[in-house]
């Protein structure tokens, strides 16, 4: 099938064509031509106002519940949910029943994955077996049947010994851990930020130390064994100065942030809105502005959604019983977007794409001639307004239902097929 894509510019700081408003023709999963205006026929012809096209985008952080919750989230919702998002690559948790601790588990998420929506799932393998933090798993297989890194996901692994033999084990095959920085016996039954406003509400507080202590330890172990680590949905400006310094000593440490830890603080919560009940929790104004500026100086690395479908009965309860999390494939764009207009777009495909591409080792892909076209479509002016009915997830859990974002995703094109929202 041959796709044309007119008069859109090309955000791509590796493409010789970056900044250019040009006429893309795709044939079959390839960019053959790239000129100023191209005089042919196509299958497909997409033209839009202010269109701007970028290497497809990727998260890092997303649960698709299956096997084993598929009442929340299936590979096919979740993959529906990321297209409509602008994302072609997609690292899902192994969270779930039984978990991806396996050869056979990651295998069966790598086969699930092929289907008719040309998004890319790769499983995440976990750390510890059954995902209990007492005995590691068996990266090495995990690696060689599929898995992109390891993690725990939403039961980071506390214990420093067993986390440091993981360090060491994935030297082995360059592999990378993902953790979230979450120190479980700190704030144990924590329902939010311990601050004024969780005395005001009457809940019991997380204090930042939970997640800077964790850090800390993280760093030291990195030291000490040379090894590779990405923290994802740090929400401190402590956090993040500590992670920025470990950089600056020449470790091997990256991180992201959520796109909800930029838009809402602690004073969102009065309410008592469930949907944003969070882990790492919403932390103080302070902190989500210190969030932006880092996003916007590039101290943070990359933007992970944390897609975290939850049913009706896990959120629509008392803020003491709800569960933690939101989606957000499909809003996270346009929210970073929103919130931060002065972001250049070379920032912005770092963030969702190339930055995660050389985290993780993944092929580079450019827009030329000759490429691989794996691309993310969108516009930095149009709106997203999130409505229930045109949801692609399977669960509604978001605060951003029916709210106006500046910036619109009007599609992707991989795997030679195109997706427009």
């Amino acid at each position: 099938m041959k796709i044309l894509v007119r008069q859109v510019k090309i955000a791509d700081p590796d493409s010789p064509h970056n900044g250019q408003i040009v006429d893309i023709l795709i044939d079959g999963e390839q960019i053959s031509k790239i000129a100023s205006h191209l005089d042919v026929i196509a299958d497909e012809e997409i033209q839009s106002t202010d269109l701007t096209v970028s290497p497809g985008w990727i998260d890092i952080f997303s649960h698709f519940c299956d096997p084993g919750f598929e009442y929340k989230e299936t590979l096919e919702t979740g993959a529906a949910a990321a297209s409509a998002g602008g994302y072609t690559q997609v690292f899902v948790l192994p969270n779930t029943q039984p978990v991806v601790d396996s050869k056979s588990q990651v295998e069966y998420i790598s086969r699930q994955s092929n289907s008719s929506i040309p998004v890319r799932i790769h499983p995440l393998g976990a750390i510890t077996k059954g995902i209990e933090g007492k005995d590691l798993a068996e990266m090495y297989d995990m690696k060689n049947s599929g898995a992109i890194a390891f993690s725990d996901g939403l039961h980071p692994v506390q214990s420093p010994g067993l986390f440091v033999k993981a360090l060491q084990y994935i030297k082995a095959f360059n592999g990378v851990l993902i953790q979230v920085p979450v120190d479980k016996s700190i704030g144990a039954g924590g329902l939010m930020n311990e601050c004024v406003v969780s005395t005001q509400l009457g809940l019991p507080g997380i204090p930042s130390l939970a997640e800077e202590i964790m850090i800390k330890r993280d760093i030291d172990l990195v030291r000490y064994t040379q090894s590779r680590l990405h923290f994802t949905g740090i929400s401190t400006q402590k956090s993040l100065a500590l992670i920025t310094a470990a950089k600056g000593e020449g470790l091997d440490i990256s991180c992201s942030v959520t796109p909800y830890h930029l838009f809402f603080c602690e004073d969102d919560l009065m309410s008592y809105d469930t949907n944003l009940k969070v882990n790492p929790p919403l932390r103080s104004r302070a902190d989500m502005l210190a969030l932006r500026e880092g996003v916007v100086n590039g101290e943070v690395d990359c933007i992970a959604t944390h897609h975290l479908p939850q049913d009706w009965d896990h959120k629509t309860c008392e803020f003491e019983y709800a569960k933690n999390g939101m989606t957000g494939l499909e809003t996270a764009f346009a929210v970073v977007n929103h919130l931060l207009p002065q972001l250049s777009n070379d920032r912005l495909v770092k963030l969702f794409s190339l930055n995660a591409r050389n985290i993780f080792n993944l092929p580079a892909t450019n827009i030329r001639e000759g490429a691989i076209a794996e691309l993310s479509l969108f516009t930095k002016k149009g709106i997203t307004r999130l409505q229930k009915q045109t949801i692609k997830s399977k669960s509604f859990n978001t605060p951003f239902l029916e709210k106006e974002l500046t910036g619109k995703v009007i599609g992707i094109i991989n795997q030679g097929k195109i997706i427009i929202n």
